[in-house]
């Protein structure tokens, strides 16, 4: 019997009401995440991707609000519990690397502290001394030459690496079930991107905790991630294994995306870039919302918004290309484990 899934997303719809009207940022998302897997999230800007890790924290702030769906963790819906019970789950349950970490970091504390506070927070009865040398000991797991004297320092006095590894530390301290990682490398150069990962692969590895990884590196996404679910628009177009979604898409617009990687053309051509623009989530188009910009839309597409289909291999594909094969109803999808070998390297991506 396959293991149930520790976060099932289903259905789930956010909206934004403005002065211009009710911006649609979620429009119909599922997918599903098992313990001791690293789900990636992937998808240009505005597609949808920040929205959907917010949302399943419940910290979407006014004028969003989550409009429909659930969020089943743990065999619980955060939608209909309340709000002390997420304060809780959040830190201890689930944990969130957010973007820009030195924008995260208290600049008046001490990096220590700042890690240190988040064990205190969650578990009382630890004392002040306790939490610190737990807190020493996530950064020293985490590569941090010298933990001790780097958790005395204050976060403009580190680089945008150290601040990446300080940012880790407090969101993995708590040993969460879940850990959403929001481009948790965007802003580092390559050399520093690959230690980085490296660590919190086997530190995630130890703790037994599933990713979510939300990035628009399909590099990063294909040296870490175990499946991968493409977004576009506020939709999930293609969820699959990581190995076959990204050497063999099926879905349009993953197939454009991975042509617009620039070492996927060749010398003497010119990028390649997907045709048109994303639609405005004021206004989404009727059918699907990729028609507009696709080469092989059908009348159809045009229309209705095409459901998603199960291919071979587990992978779902929300296109009507794809109409011949079965419909995806609501039973999690596969859990696929993949060694090394049969993993992409960031080359291939």
């Amino acid at each position: 019997m396959a293991e149930d899934p520790l976060l099932d997303v289903r259905d789930l719809k956010v909206e934004f009401h403005t002065f211009r009207g009710v911006v649609h940022a979620l429009r119909g998302v599922s997918f599903h995440l098992h313990r001791r897997e690293t789900l990636g999230l992937a998808g240009e800007t505005g597609c949808g991707k920040s929205v959907t890790a917010l949302a399943i924290l419940r910290l979407i702030s006014r004028p969003g609000r989550i409009s429909h769906g659930q969020i089943i963790f743990e065999g619980r819906d955060l939608l209909t519990v309340g709000e002390a019970e997420m304060r809780r789950l959040r830190g201890s349950q689930i944990s969130m690397i957010m973007q820009e970490p030195k924008m995260s970091l208290n600049p008046v504390i001490r990096v220590g502290d700042q890690v240190a506070e988040t064990l205190l927070i969650h578990d009382h009865s630890l004392t002040r001394g306790t939490a610190k040398t737990k807190a020493v000991e996530m950064l020293a797991g985490l590569g941090i030459p010298d933990a001790r004297r780097m958790a005395e320092r204050y976060p403009h006095e580190l680089s945008g690496g150290m601040a990446q590894r300080i940012m880790i530390a407090m969101m993995l301290v708590t040993r969460p079930k879940l850990l959403i990682a929001d481009e948790p490398t965007s802003a580092l150069d390559v050399t520093i991107q690959a230690q980085i990962l490296a660590v919190m692969k086997t530190l995630i590895h130890e703790i037994d905790t599933a990713v979510l990884l939300i990035t628009h590196d399909l590099g990063v996404m294909a040296e870490t991630a175990d499946r991968v679910a493409v977004m576009y628009a506020g939709s999930m177009v293609e969820i699959g294994p990581v190995r076959a979604v990204l050497k063999d898409p099926q879905h349009p617009y993953t197939q454009g995306l991975l042509k617009t990687i620039p070492n996927a053309v060749a010398p003497d051509r010119p990028l390649f870039s997907i045709r048109g623009t994303v639609p405005s989530l004021l206004q989404p188009p009727i059918g699907c919302a990729f028609a507009p910009r696709c080469e092989r839309a059908l009348d159809r597409c045009r229309s209705e918004v095409p459901p998603r289909y199960l291919l071979e291999g587990g992978r779902h594909v929300a296109c009507f290309l794809h109409q011949g094969c079965p419909e995806v109803g609501t039973q999690p999808e596969p859990l696929v484990r993949q060694n090394e070998a049969g993993r992409v390297s960031s080359r291939m991506a």
